[in-house]
């Protein structure tokens, strides 16, 4: 009966996949450039009291994201991690983006994430661990419509089209997990968008003021500095868990973008600020060596904090499963 139950299962699982990257197909996920799922500041961990060494293992998911504007995002990612010694761990992402929306769509490689985390305390109650890592651009943020060569707006871009520096450490137990991160771009990227610019008499103000439904500019756009907090509570059970958890995001320096009439580098006002993502999720271990896990994150403080998102990484909800096998 057990044996029919976990087959039933795993085909159920694997009907939701087949059907959910159908339906990806025919047309990224918290409020940031990736780091919040790197290392350290993953979601959904696990704790062992025993630090074992561990296994290597490979996660394949599939994400959707939505935006204000309509556009739809997808990504599919290969997350495979690879154990140096007893403490340390590697990890390398790929993502595979594609969007839809009025102005067109894209399809690509998105950035590369690589990262080393290390297990730096250990005991019955809770561990730490800490990671560096960076990401690499596929390609400079610039991609057109295919139709038109217009240029697109960030919203449509599979690269951020930048180097970025990330660096974070998080405390867990069995039933919490605090995390904390910082991520800064290293450079500028090459995005052309230059629709609904506006120069006010300060010289600062870069986009037009009620502009919410517009996409915002972001013509060689470098990103302002992000902090992190990831607070999380988990359930857990013999296969099963779930957790609920909150991921605030803090930019505390504003992007900055290129005026193409001067050629002046200005702040974009409003592009600093909160963005608060509430999160909930559950796992299901079939055995020691694989499982599944769901994700669901909303958008939450909208349009009361960070009011525009000119690099283009603003969700009104995100969503993924993942299938993930140890070897």
């Amino acid at each position: 009966m057990k044996i029919l139950f976990l087959m039933s299962f795993k085909i159920l699982i694997i009907s939701v996949l087949i059907g959910l990257n159908q339906s990806f197909l025919l047309a990224q996920g918290c409020s940031d450039a990736g780091f919040c799922t790197m290392g350290a500041m993953k979601p959904n961990q696990s704790f062992n009291k025993k630090l074992d060494i561990r296994l290597q293992s490979v996660e394949i998911s599939q994400g959707y994201g939505f935006t204000k504007f309509g556009t739809h995002i997808w990504a599919t990612t290969i997350d495979a991690n690879f154990s140096i010694n007893a403490k340390t761990l590697f990890q390398a992402k790929l993502p595979y983006m594609a969007t839809s929306g009025r102005l067109g769509d894209t399809h690509g490689l998105s950035d590369i994430s690589l990262s080393l985390s290390r297990n730096i305390f250990n005991n019955e109650k809770y561990q730490i661990g800490i990671t560096i890592g960076t990401k690499i651009p596929t390609n400079r943020g610039d991609l057109t419509n295919r139709e038109s060569g217009a240029p697109l707006p960030m919203y449509y871009q599979t690269s951020l089209g930048t180097y970025d520096f990330i660096v974070g450490a998080s405390v867990i137990s069995r039933n919490w997990l605090f995390a904390v991160g910082y991520q800064q771009a290293l450079n500028a990227n090459n995005n052309q968008f230059t629709r609904n610019l506006e120069v006010t008499d300060d010289g600062n103000m870069a986009i037009i003021p009620n502009s919410f439904f517009l996409y915002p500019p972001a013509p060689q756009i470098i990103r302002g500095k992000d902090v992190m907090l990831r607070v999380e509570r988990n359930f857990r059970f013999a296969r099963f868990n779930f957790f609920v958890g909150v991921l605030p995001i803090y930019r505390f320096t504003k992007d900055t973008i290129v005026l193409p009439s001067t050629g002046r580098r200005v702040d974009v006002q409003g592009s600093d600020g909160l963005a608060l993502t509430i999160l909930t999720g559950l796992g299901y271990q079939f055995s020691t060596k694989s499982g599944i896990k769901l994700l669901y994150g909303k958008k939450e403080l909208d349009g009361i904090s960070r009011i525009t998102n000119p690099d283009g990484l603003s969700r009104e909800w995100v969503a993924s499963v993942a299938y993930l096998y140890r070897f």
